[in-house]
């Protein structure tokens, strides 16, 4: 059973890609940054072990939900699949771009004291929400929302994201969306200090992260669409 590729640098994949370094592990696989060789363009690549990908159900799954949300910009971009042969077992991986910037948790430890402000958060939530509210309003849904599958690629006026990876086993339920908003307030309260800083913060934070209650949050808005509306409506102390 394959439970690791460590790919070296230099690693020729099907004649096609080399690869250029780890990008990262997950519990179904590893992703790496490659060079088609054909045309020197940087591509992502992620290989499914074996063992969590039987008759291909992941990869599959995986890339049509990408495909089928291909016009949504914060998503990866989906583009090419196929397998190799290593270690006498058949490994499929998945083309997409590849996207330059850094993990959300790398960018947040750069910053003072290793967070931003209550109101650069309140654009990262805003640009998460509205990125992830056509997806909630196709009735599908991200499922893994973590610091680690962000991506900031600019901070200017308000951030440029990309988000990574998506649980994609069975059709949308109500409560995957739900589990959506959640996380993406936990974001933003995580973004801005946590537990340590909440007790000071405004009111308006605490009127946006609601205790972190689920009950609560759900209460107030229970789709990313509603929670972008919310944010562009509500009131200022």
């Amino acid at each position: 059973m394959i439970e690791s590729f460590n790919f070296p640098t230099g690693y020729r994949i099907a004649g096609r890609y080399e690869v250029l370094g780890l990008l990262g592990r997950g519990w179904e696989g590893e992703v790496y940054q490659l060079r088609e060789l054909g045309t020197g363009i940087d591509r992502a690549g992620k290989f499914f072990y074996p063992h969590r990908n039987v008759r291909d159900k992941a990869s599959r799954f995986y890339a049509r939900k990408l495909h089928k949300l291909r016009n949504f910009p914060i998503l990866i971009q989906y583009h090419a699949s196929g397998s190799i042969d290593y270690l006498d077992e058949r490994v499929v991986y998945l083309i997409s771009e590849f996207v330059e910037g850094e993990p959300l948790n790398q960018f947040l430890r750069r910053q003072p004291g290793k967070r931003v402000s209550p109101f650069q958060g309140l654009h990262l939530l805003h640009t998460l929400a509205r990125g992830m509210e056509g997806i909630h309003n196709a009735r599908e849904y991200h499922g893994d929302l973590h610091d680690r599958n962000i991506i900031v690629r600019r901070l200017g006026i308000s951030f440029d994201l990309k988000l990574l990876d998506l649980y994609h086993y069975g059709p949308a339920k109500t409560t995957d969306l739900h589990d959506d908003v959640c996380d993406l307030v936990r974001l933003f309260y995580d973004a801005i200090g946590g537990a340590k800083l909440y007790a000071k913060h405004p009111d308006w934070v605490k009127a946006i992260c609601r205790g972190l209650k689920r009950s609560l949050i759900l209460q107030q808005y229970r789709t990313a669409g509603q929670l972008r509306q919310y944010l562009e409506t509500m009131e200022w102390t």
